[in-house]
């Protein structure tokens, strides 16, 4: 079973590891793709990133730090990521077990498993990003096949990605979660504030299964097992229901 989570906009400073190396990343059919991103995005100048990453000047360093991309220290991707999802996921507290089933879909490294070594960067899964050759492809038009072609190696993805990270590299057979609550006259609206939360919190249970699922039928009986209510709308999804 492997778990997609979506990357988060902001991310960790600093790291205690070295630079960026390539080759020591999961999933290297990926590189060749990852390599051509870092260069084009290493090589925007501060003030053009900022309008094609669409960002404002509070937030130049972020746009700094993607000129740093090969020299700069890198820490584990799963510690590097922050916010809610990642707040209710509590990485620091899982077992060494646990991470090998939670990756993280990218727009810069296509896919990373929690281990793997990443710098800080700021890049968007709907980024138009300038290329050397001077064109402007799409994060999808750049991922290509490639991501989905990983994926469908797995026997069970569960895909927690949003939409845009979907699109880099969908998986037909992946189980899918919606996460819906339930009003006051019994009936559901799907919940937008508090998703990320949510998936955080499912996707820790699923890291922490001593059971290894293979159908969306199991991990609704794992997530149960943990208290969350889940039902299976069909063979590859799933609603939580809070």
């Amino acid at each position: 079973m492997m778990i997609v989570l979506p990357p988060s906009e902001t991310k960790a400073q600093g790291g205690s590891c070295g630079p960026l190396d390539l080759g020591s990343l999961a999933f290297p059919a990926l590189n060749a793709v990852r390599e051509s991103i870092l260069a084009d995005l290493s090589a925007l100048p501060v003030n053009e990133a900022l309008g094609v990453l669409g960002i404002s000047e509070k937030l130049r360093g972020d746009a700094q730090a993607n000129q740093e991309l090969i020299t700069s220290p890198t820490m584990p991707a799963i510690f590097r990521y922050t916010g809610v999802l990642f707040d209710a996921l509590d990485a620091a507290s899982l077992p060494a077990a646990a991470l090998p089933r939670l990756v993280v879909g990218s727009a810069l490294f296509g896919l990373v498993r929690a281990e793997d070594l990443i710098p800080r960067y700021r890049l968007s899964g709907g980024t138009k990003l300038p290329s050397t050759t001077g064109a402007t492809p799409t994060m999808k038009a750049r991922w290509g096949k490639v991501i989905s072609e990983e994926l469908a190696r797995e026997e069970l993805v569960v895909d927690l990605r949003s939409g845009a990270y979907q699109q880099l590299g969908k998986v037909p057979d992946a189980v899918v979660v919606r996460v819906e609550s339930v009003r006051p006259d019994g009936s559901r609206k799907v919940v937008s504030h508090f998703n990320k939360q949510y998936k955080g919190t499912l996707a820790r249970v699923l890291a922490l299964s001593p059971q290894e699922a293979s159908s969306a039928a199991e991990v609704v009986d794992i997530a149960a097992e943990a208290g969350l209510e889940m039902e299976m709308t069909s063979p590859t999804a799933l609603t939580l229901v809070v």
